[in-house]
């Protein structure tokens, strides 16, 4: 890939245990600051009568302002030596407008504070991704990763313990008191991190033995990428299938059982902790099989779970689904931004390739909801549950059709 040599740069000292410390603290906490409600707000709505078709349309409108936003700011990240802040002002919006709508859940709350949450929220995944490939660099960008991963899920089941402990004793107003801690952690967590330790250089993709500054490539240069641009269709294709499938169970059950926050808590909780487990093999997966055995077993695991869930309709039937989603969205957020470093190795394009990827991977994501809406009501819950776990088949075949361009080899050995 061809660059160009502009000017010298000094080299960044190498990252201190307090940064380190910081960013695990940060994905602990950020788990619960980055989505406000998050997984509870289908619940929460359900229960105050709100219908699957109108969810599905709050979901799919979100998906797509998201998904509008990603792009631009992926450049921003690549561009901006400021990531710190690109963290800290979304967790600011998003908490503000969860408490919006957990105060008054109308037309208003509900469709204006879910917009900002999805238009800010689009900038966290980028800049904490380039925040960490600046600190650790490329040879330990894998291995972070899963940590960062293995620190996220842990913050979650933290998140949702609490909240069913919370919900159950205070109601309400202690849901107010955690959301309003937890981003107050992630913020000063954020603040933590030594920014004199991101290798601006190489948090944007370039190769951190590189004394000199290099000139990133084109735009073009993501439209010429086959493995990133079938990187992005698989993407697609598996959030598609995915994406609604938790929604739905959280729907279905906190009706039946009239406990949205306690029900989803339960759902939400079995998954995350099986994605604490699959984080933590990660590394050891594509140490000893390599990157696209971790592909494979992600896009396997979603047609068995839509199978499960559109088979069983008791509540016991959650916990494979919901350990199935751990294995397999668990597996597919660890892979993808390392198959994309690995991809645009040099390109100083990165963050950019990476929202690139989420971009269209929302496009799945968000038409999925609407989708799942209207199956809901026509046929049920189960009949959306297979259609959309059935759909991932497709993804698994381009896979296995350009495994090669879409799971390179490790270049760093």
């Amino acid at each position: 890939m061809k660059v160009w040599t502009v000017q010298s740069q000094p080299k960044i000292t190498s990252v201190s245990h307090r940064s380190l410390v910081a960013l695990a603290t940060l994905n602990f906490f950020l788990a619960d600051a980055r989505d406000g409600l998050g997984p509870f707000l289908d619940g929460f709505l359900a229960t105050h009568g709100w219908q699957p078709m109108t969810l599905g349309i709050i979901a799919t409108i979100g998906g797509i302002l998201g998904m509008i936003a990603t792009p631009f700011f992926g450049a921003l990240v690549d561009a901006s030596p400021y990531k710190r802040s690109l963290i800290i002002a979304p967790v600011v919006v998003v908490t503000a407008a969860a408490l919006w709508t957990l105060a008054s859940p109308n037309n208003l709350s509900v469709f204006g504070g879910q917009s900002a949450t999805a238009l800010v929220g689009a900038v966290i995944g980028p800049a904490l991704m380039g925040l960490t490939l600046g600190l650790v660099g490329q040879k330990a960008f894998s291995q972070q990763i899963s940590r960062n991963e293995v620190w996220n899920h842990t913050g979650n089941v933290f998140s949702l313990v609490c909240v069913y402990l919370i919900a159950e004793h205070f109601g309400q107003n202690g849901i107010v008191w955690l959301m309003l801690a937890s981003a107050f952690a992630a913020i000063v967590a954020t603040l933590a991190i030594r920014p004199t330790e991101i290798d601006q250089k190489v948090a944007r993709g370039f190769a951190k033995n590189d004394d000199t500054a290099l000139k990133p490539a084109g735009f073009r240069v993501l439209a010429q990428s086959r493995g990133l641009i079938v990187l992005a269709l698989i993407m697609m294709i598996f959030h598609f299938g995915n994406a609604p499938i938790s929604r739905l169970i959280a729907q279905d059950f906190s009706i039946q059982m009239d406990s949205p926050f306690q029900t989803t808590a339960i759902t939400t909780g079995i998954s995350q902790l099986s994605m604490i487990v699959v984080a933590a093999s990660a590394p050891f997966l594509i140490g000893r099989f390599g990157l696209r055995s971790i592909f494979l077993i992600a896009l396997l695991a979603l047609p068995v779970r839509g199978m499960i869930a559109g088979t069983f309709t008791s509540f016991t039937a959650i916990y494979p689904v919901q350990v199935l989603d751990g294995v397999g969205a668990g597996l597919i957020g660890i892979a993808t931004p390392i198959a994309v470093e690995r991809i645009l190795l040099g390109s100083g394009r990165f963050n950019l390739g990476l929202a690139a990827v989420m971009t269209v991977q929302g496009i799945g994501a968000s038409t999925s909801n609407i989708v799942a809406g209207w199956l809901t009501e026509k046929g049920g819950y189960s009949l959306a549950y297979l259609f959309h776990g059935g759909i991932a088949a497709i993804a698994l075949l381009l896979f296995l059709f350009n495994r090669h361009q879409v799971a390179p080899e490790n270049p760093e050995g």
